[in-house]
């Protein structure tokens, strides 16, 4: 049974979802693409893996997990993407007996799962939250009950967050935020002229944003530490994500993820051995041996008759997937049927439904 704070919060977790829509139809498979990056599992730890990065010309990145048995090898001498793998390393790591296991890690299509952007950042336009839906989600019950996230580490694993933004600053938990895009503690966003990489701080801000500040709305767990994971803008591989579900296991709480694989309605994927091994990991030994959450949005594909069950990350046994409906309490049409969802919140609909405020850029700091 879940702490009351934390199956609160799971109601009220917000997972949106809506993509451009796409054809319909059958595509090929697509060949996968190898990167210049290696995970590996060795029986002596990281002496035995910088002899290997020293011997066949490798950078030692270091461990994937925390234990020392896997690491995350690159190759600077070995093209960034090549429709096949590299044979010569391949043979080495294969011929060396200390070498129990490896992998050259392929490019993984990873598609940001996002809502309209909202024009409204005032909480008395966050009607899922104040009592104007005809069922909200209970958040001014919950928080009259001292139930506001205190206590609680929330992790984005997305874009990156802006961390110094007004509405996030004071909630922002470090150790809760990594870059595995450039291999550094700061997950702050790449800037565009076409703002693609929003999606990560908006969706911390429907979690953590500020309460009482006179800047845009309030987050459902305002008092929660909130972290960012950039880990989207950029190549994609098995070791990144598992990396990024297994940032400290034991500080984070829960892991929120609105992204997978394209929901196309003709692509069926899920995670790869090193994220699968993430996800075991945390529901057996994460947060005190009380077990990692992995919130995770079922995804956008009803356009194309997509269904979710087709998605190995929403239909994982150790993920909790939330799904969408509109302010009517009626189905969206970007919305996906399946098995895997545990519950439901409310999200966008039609461009004429009311949207759902979050934090990105910049709020006025009137209130009305």
């Amino acid at each position: 049974m879940l702490p009351a704070p934390i199956a609160l919060w799971l109601r009220l977790v917000l997972a949106l979802a809506l993509v451009r829509p796409r054809a319909v139809g059958w595509a090929p498979v697509r060949a996968p693409i190898y990167v210049s990056s290696w995970a590996v599992r060795v029986s002596q730890g990281n002496r035995e893996v910088e002899r290997l990065a020293r011997k066949f010309g490798f950078v030692n990145l270091g461990p994937i997990f925390p234990d020392g048995q896997y690491f995350h090898l690159r190759h600077r001498g070995v093209v960034q993407q090549s429709l096949t793998p590299h044979w010569g390393h391949r043979l080495h790591l294969k011929k060396n007996p200390k070498v129990q296991w490896f992998q050259q890690q392929t490019l993984r299509r990873r598609v940001k799962r996002s809502v309209v952007v909202p024009t409204d950042p005032w909480f008395s336009k966050q009607w899922y939250m104040n009592s104007e839906a005809q069922t909200d989600l209970s958040v001014l019950q919950a928080w009259s009950q001292g139930l506001s996230g205190q206590g609680i580490v929330v992790s984005v694993l997305d874009d990156g967050i802006e961390k110094d933004h007004p509405d996030l600053w004071a909630n922002y938990d470090p150790l809760a935020s990594y870059d595995f895009i450039d291999y550094d503690p700061d997950p702050q966003p790449r800037y565009t002229p076409s703002n693609e990489n929003r999606h990560g701080t908006r969706c911390a801000g429907e979690v953590a944003a500020m309460a009482n500040n006179g800047f845009c709305g309030v987050g459902v767990a305002f008092n929660a530490r909130i972290g960012g994971v950039r880990m989207l803008d950029g190549t994609i591989t098995d070791v990144i994500e598992a990396q990024s579900l297994s940032l400290q296991p034991q500080h984070i709480h829960i892991y929120s993820a609105s992204w997978g694989p394209e929901d196309d309605g003709r692509s069926v994927d899920g995670p790869g051995i090193l994220t699968r091994e993430a996800f075991r990991r945390g529901v057996t030994k994460g947060r005190g041996g009380l077990g990692t959450l992995f919130i995770w949005a079922s995804g956008n594909g009803g356009l194309h008759y997509d269904n979710c069950n087709c998605d190995g990350y929403t239909n994982s046994i150790h993920t909790l997937s939330v799904g969408s409906t509109t302010q009517q309490g009626r189905v969206p049409w970007y919305s996906e049927a399946c098995a895997s969802t545990l519950t439901t919140t409310y999200s966008s609909g039609v461009a004429t439904d009311p949207q759902i405020t979050a934090t990105w850029g910049y709020c006025p700091r009137e209130v009305p």
